[in-house]
């Protein structure tokens, strides 16, 4: 997976910036210059796309230890894939920062300067005087106000990869392309029980995961109450519909991460558990209450996981709120690495439309072992590149050999190029939108990854 840094001199707002990208406290912030003197990294989600960020020491050279902090810092930049440098709009730019900044600038790497601290138009005057550091890639933030982050994010998200393979993950696509005979096209998918699905019911604290799941057993299964956190111990029930064994495991409520107390830690970790060993989420929201960063973050570990997913938007009767606008904002604006989810609409507590939820699970499951024929699937590829030409790479021509389907649950395919480093992640996005709309993917993420062509059949075109 790719990584981002977030370097500048003490006191900038990196941690605040690190913490606003997380989606959770983790890096301490404070004004005192040099809080952050290690290195502090998490996973997070940019946009559709998913990265490493890592927050920095900041750059000093007053004495012996922040020279370290600052030699280690750059050692860790050199390593990175993406570096944000920050300043402080409050203050006038100054030869120290443009220094370090064309020093980040040899390292050829995709590198953007970013102005924190941007409240009001005074600001935004001073601002312009950094246009001096000779960089076209220049944003004005305010991390405090969750001001300018979405330009960032755009322009983050075009340097990330649609999906990354973990490195089994990447050993088994090199393990089935080394030995797949695409003449003969017979391919051998892992065993999935297609009679028995794992269900995990994630949501906060409090938006009814425990009612839905006695909806669902039709039975008082977990316990219920007004008590936000009254669920600790995950809670299995397992019910037969149409003649399909779904396994439901009702989860501890996930609250911020400041409020997590004595064994709602251990239950964070459960969870998490629990979404590694589950095939389908069902994510609970307070339709009444609204939605917030933390929806998205607990979002982010469905997606993290790879699972299918079903958005419950419960409490549906109490709510004030148009059922389009939630949608689009749900798949335009919060979850839009989750855009490929159904959303249903249901009353936990007085079973109204929970029934729904039982076929979509049958349906969004039969689309996570779905496997595609790789003659229509290689047709569809054919089509598509006739009607959007796959852009050149520098003057060279790109070209996709063929399509193959290598895994499922979820489902995952390679593209065997000449070229796989220059398949843009927009016409990768395409690629994915017309598979989904030929073989119907509702529900499951489609990974797709593209590698080269064996040297002997190589063709740099």
């Amino acid at each position: 997976m790719q990584s981002i840094i977030l370097i500048g001199k003490p006191n900038v707002g990196k941690s605040s910036l690190f913490n606003r990208m997380a989606k959770r406290r983790i890096a301490i912030t404070s004004e005192i210059s040099g809080t952050t003197r290690d290195t502090n990294k998490t996973e997070a989600c940019i946009g559709s796309k998913s990265a490493f960020i890592i927050d920095s020491g900041g750059l000093d050279e007053s004495d012996e230890l922040f020279r370290n902090v600052k030699k280690n810092t750059l050692k860790v930049a050199k390593e990175s894939d993406i570096i944000l440098y920050l300043v402080d709009g409050k203050l006038a730019p100054d030869e120290e920062d443009r220094r370090f900044f064309y020093s980040l600038k040899k390292l050829n790497k995709p590198l953007a300067l970013v102005i924190n601290k941007i409240d009001n138009k005074k600001d935004e005057e001073r601002a312009w005087e950094f246009s001096n550091f000779g960089v076209k890639e220049i944003f004005n933030i305010s991390v405090t106000h969750n001001v300018g982050l979405d330009e960032l994010y755009n322009w983050l998200e075009q340097f990330l990869n649609e999906t990354s393979l973990t490195p089994n993950e990447e050993q088994d696509l090199e393990d089935f392309l080394e030995h797949y005979d695409e003449n003969k096209q017979e391919i051998q998918f892992k065993e999935v029980d297609q009679n028995h699905i794992r269900i995990g019911i994630v949501g906060r604290v409090n938006v009814g995961k425990s009612s839905l799941l006695n909806a669902l057993v039709k039975q008082e299964r977990s316990v219920v109450s007004s008590i936000a956190g009254t669920t600790i111990d995950p809670v299995n029930e397992t019910i037969v519909y149409q003649d399909k064994t779904i396994e439901f495991v009702d989860t501890a409520g996930i609250r911020k991460r400041g409020k997590i107390q004595g064994l709602e830690r251990f239950a964070l970790n459960r969870t998490e558990k629990i979404l590694q060993n589950s095939q389908i989420a069902l994510l609970v929201l307070d339709a009444d209450e609204g939605f917030n960063e933390l929806d998205e973050r607990i979002a982010g570990l469905i997606a993290k996981y790879y699972l299918g997913v079903i958005i419950v938007l419960n409490k549906w009767d109490k709510s004030q709120f148009d059922f389009d606008k939630v949608v689009k904002n749900l798949k335009l604006d919060r979850f839009k690495f989750l855009a490929h989810a159904p959303i249903v609409s249901v009353s936990a507590l007085s079973g109204k439309r929970v029934h729904v939820i039982l076929d979509k699970i049958l349906q969004v499951f039969e689309n996570f072992i779905q496997k595609i024929p790789t003659s229509k699937l290689n047709n569809l590829i054919e089509s598509a590149t006739k009607a959007h030409p796959l852009p050149h790479d520098y003057g060279k021509l790109v070209k996709i050999y063929y399509a193959v389907q290598y895994d499922i649950a979820p489902p995952k395919i390679a593209l065997i190029m000449n070229r796989p480093k220059a398949l843009h992640f927009s016409y990768k996005r395409y690629l994915q939108n017309k598979i989904r709309k030929e073989f119907n993917f509702e529900g499951v993420p489609l990974i797709i990854a593209s590698r080269k062509k064996g040297s002997r059949e190589n063709d740099e075109g």
